[in-house]
């Protein structure tokens, strides 16, 4: 039996070529609190990440190639899965899940976190549909994306149980969120990212093994129809801006 950690650690790592190693781990609480992901500033002075299980977000401050935690702790919406950051670093997101990872039939919300602030805050929530998991935001800094599973990997008896997922369009202007409109895309949707240009969103739909393929002009998003098939099941994903 492999052993049960009790805390919940978080590494910085230095990279040198094809040499990775381990320069800082700091603690973020318990193990229980189920660190899920984290998300860089552009300046590299900070890192957030979400604690899935303690419904918060912890800011992290990077100083001369040092980690260290203030625990500044910052309550998020329910069960936050993934954490963005604005190409500005005014502004992150969080993708605040509801209901540990599943669907339940009610709304749930994006968080807004100052990072201007100080201390940094969750200054507002954005409303949207049932279940966001992955979150992505345009390389331009104006539109950003929230994959919604809207009952897609719920029983098929479910009075909320829909074949197929959305992705929520959130217009960004500063560090003003808003909900504009939902996307349709296939099932279980989780994984979002956009290309390095800014014209396109691709949405991996984890039940249906492929990624939507949508248009986005300025704030303005559309499905092209089109979809690409992957050999897996995409949960995540990513695109170097390279």
């Amino acid at each position: 039996m492999w052993p049960i950690a009790a805390t919940a650690p978080v590494s910085l790592l230095s990279i040198k070529g094809t040499d990775v190693s381990v320069v800082e781990t700091v603690t973020l609480g318990a193990a229980t609190d189920q660190v899920a992901h984290v998300m860089f500033t552009p300046d590299a002075q900070r890192a957030l990440a979400v604690k899935f299980a303690a419904h918060k977000v912890s800011v992290l401050e990077i100083r001369d190639g040092k980690l260290s935690y203030n625990k500044v702790d910052l309550p998020t919406g329910l069960w936050p899965y993934n954490v963005v950051v604005a190409p500005s670093g005014q502004i992150a997101l969080t993708a605040d899940n509801g209901n540990a990872g599943a669907s339940d039939g009610s709304v749930d919300t994006v968080s807004i976190v100052d990072l201007e602030a100080s201390p940094p805050r969750i200054t507002d929530r954005v409303v949207v549909a049932d279940g966001p998991e992955g979150i992505g935001i345009s390389p331009k800094g104006d539109v950003a994306a929230a994959a919604i599973l809207r009952g897609s990997n719920a029983s098929k008896k479910a009075y909320f149980y829909n074949k197929n997922g959305t992705v929520a369009i959130l217009k960004v202007d500063g560090k003003k969120v808003t909900h504009v409109k939902d996307i349709e895309v296939g099932g279980l949707p989780e994984a979002v990212c956009f290309t390095p240009d800014g014209r396109y969103l691709y949405v991996g739909n984890y039940l249906d093994q492929d990624f939507s393929i949508l248009k986005v002009e300025g704030t303005n998003v559309t499905d092209t129809g089109k979809r690409f098939k992957v050999p897996g099941h995409p949960a995540s994903a990513r695109m170097s801006m390279r």
